[in-house]
């Protein structure tokens, strides 16, 4: 394994971490500022550079942030922790805008800094698998079943110009697999001509098709080649075909049968050397019996017929292909590539994808400019997904299918919880127990009715009722002092503990958020 790098001028800081590392047997690498970093990585091969760098924020010499952006841009995917005193909570930001993994604050416990470390190292491991898995992949991605059949399928096909019909839902890849039969076929060398036969008015589809002639119509001012012609050579896709208007089908039809068309207001016939290939989410069976799609060219068109499977039927696909376009997103967007945690994960595997590929590529496009850390965790995630997550389907033991206890006594009142919850079996909450590092079930039983009962209210007005009641003079403060606890809490579970953005997110001062941990005890 590589050794993790500490970067710090303290020598107890450093003596401190090296012993405790190798305790976990971590190897390490030691150093007093930043310069001799730079310096190692640039005499070092990447292979026997770091798994992890540790760094202060301050020192001699240079910037702890300073050195993020500079190994960000030698090794973009290594995770840096940033270790910062408590009073430079607002650079500790900045660190997560550079792409820091973590920051540790200062002074900080050792037993929870070795578990960050370990996390991050799991975190680089897991990312050295997949980007290992990404760099041999194939222009498609997929390890289901389903897919290798397409896939064998597509090798089937390679020495071949046959028709093919490429069936799915929409979203599901039908033109990415259109492109790879061009690109292993014979005609490779050729052009790859697409056009989507629904998007496309009626009275303009046919002139984009077969191309016009000169004042065929107003405004055709010039000669115009259709997509035949420019595909010649190469391959056609007709995409969406099902839904070409009947008119257009006879035309099409003859032009599969003897490679002969008109431009529209032309009198001599055109040939065009072209493989067509041919894609729809509808039933073309269904629609030949409604009488809306030609029988006779359903027949041409269903020579050889591909299937595509949903993004539900591969879902140990979406782990792969969730890297990859988060990876694709950041250089588009021209940023650091973020991470995704393995909970969110096993969530998105359980969400159906109506839109299936192409929906989960706007996900994670989605994640890679709204999620606010390099690490997406499952609170991350967009509201569609999360609304699911109380009835998503995961795999439990038969042992955790018991009724969630009662809550605690310190829940802050009394009619906090409704039945329905109280009862809720573990499995159905088993996504977000199942959080790295996962949320206590007491807190998450005791935080969660909050967002969803709508009695709470009664609830507040029934514990003030009794404490008036026993004669307690400082209702006030004692019920202030329980709320203010329970939503600084809140707060604190669902962002880690970053102390700055739960008062981002609660519309507080950092100042005011660190007074009320301390005034409430909840250091």
């Amino acid at each position: 394994m590589k050794p993790i790098w500490i970067v710090d001028d303290d020598q107890s800081i450093r003596f401190v971490l090296e012993k405790a590392l190798l305790r976990e047997n971590l190897p390490t690498r030691s150093f007093t500022n930043p310069q001799d970093v730079l310096e190692a990585l640039d005499d070092t091969p990447e292979h026997e550079g770091p798994q992890i760098l540790v760094s202060d924020i301050r020192m001699p010499g240079g910037s702890g942030l300073d050195l993020l952006e500079k190994v960000k841009k030698k090794l973009p995917g290594l995770p840096v922790i940033i270790m910062t005193a408590f009073s430079d909570l607002d650079s500790a930001v900045s660190a997560f805008q550079g792409g820091a993994f973590e920051y540790l604050p200062k002074p900080f416990d050792l037993p929870k800094a070795v578990e960050l470390i370990r996390r991050a190292v799991e975190e680089s491991q897991r990312e050295e698998v997949a980007e290992e898995r990404m760099t041999s992949a194939p222009e498609m991605l997929g390890q289901a079943p389903a897919m290798q059949d397409v896939f064998r399928a597509i090798g089937r096909l390679s020495q071949s110009q046959v028709t093919v019909l490429i069936t799915g839902e929409s979203g599901s890849g039908k033109e990415l697999v259109a492109r790879a039969l061009h690109k292993h076929s014979p005609r490779a060398g050729g052009p790859f001509v697409a056009i989507n036969t629904a998007a496309i008015p009626k009275d303009l589809l046919e002139s984009e098709l077969f191309g016009h002639e000169r004042g065929a119509f107003t405004g055709a001012q010039t000669m115009r080649r259709g997509r035949f012609e420019q595909a010649d050579g190469g391959t056609l896709f007709l995409d969406e075909i099902g839904d070409m208007p009947f008119d257009l089908q006879t035309r099409l039809l003859r032009v599969l049968s003897d490679g002969h068309f008109y431009r529209v207001g032309g009198h001599s016939a055109v040939k065009a050397q072209v493989r067509v290939i041919a894609a729809t989410h509808q039933n073309l069976e269904q629609r030949v019996k409604e009488g809306v799609f030609r029988e006779d060219l359903f027949h041409r068109l269903n020579v050889i017929r591909l299937r595509l499977p949903a993004l539900r039927e591969r879902r140990e696909d979406v782990p792969m292909l969730t890297r990859f376009f988060l990876q694709q997103s950041a250089k588009q967007l021209g940023v650091e590539p973020k991470r995704i945690s393995e909970a969110a994960l096993r969530l998105l595997g359980t969400f159906d994808f109506p839109g299936n590929v192409r929906q989960l590529e706007n996900v994670c496009h989605w994640l890679t400019v709204m999620a606010p850390a390099q690490v997406i965790e499952l609170k991350d995630l967009p509201p569609e997904v999360l609304a699911m997550a109380p009835t998503a389907v995961v795999q439990v033991s038969p042992a955790d299918q018991v009724p969630v206890a009662a809550p605690a006594p310190s829940l802050i009142f009394a009619e906090t919880v409704p039945p329905t919850f109280a009862s809720a079996p573990v499995a159905a909450l088993a996504p977000l127990l199942q959080d790295d590092p996962p949320i206590a079930a007491s807190a998450l039983v005791s935080v969660l009715p909050l967002g969803v009962s709508q009695a709470w209210e009664s609830g507040l007005q029934a514990e003030a009722l009794a404490l008036l009641e026993e004669g307690c003079t400082d209702v006030w403060d004692v019920l202030t002092r329980r709320f203010e606890t329970r939503l600084i809490q809140t707060a604190l579970i669902n962002t880690r503990g970053r102390r700055i953005e739960a008062a981002q997110k609660l519309g507080i001062g950092r100042n005011t958020i660190t007074r009320k941990i301390q005034e409430l005890n909840l250091e």
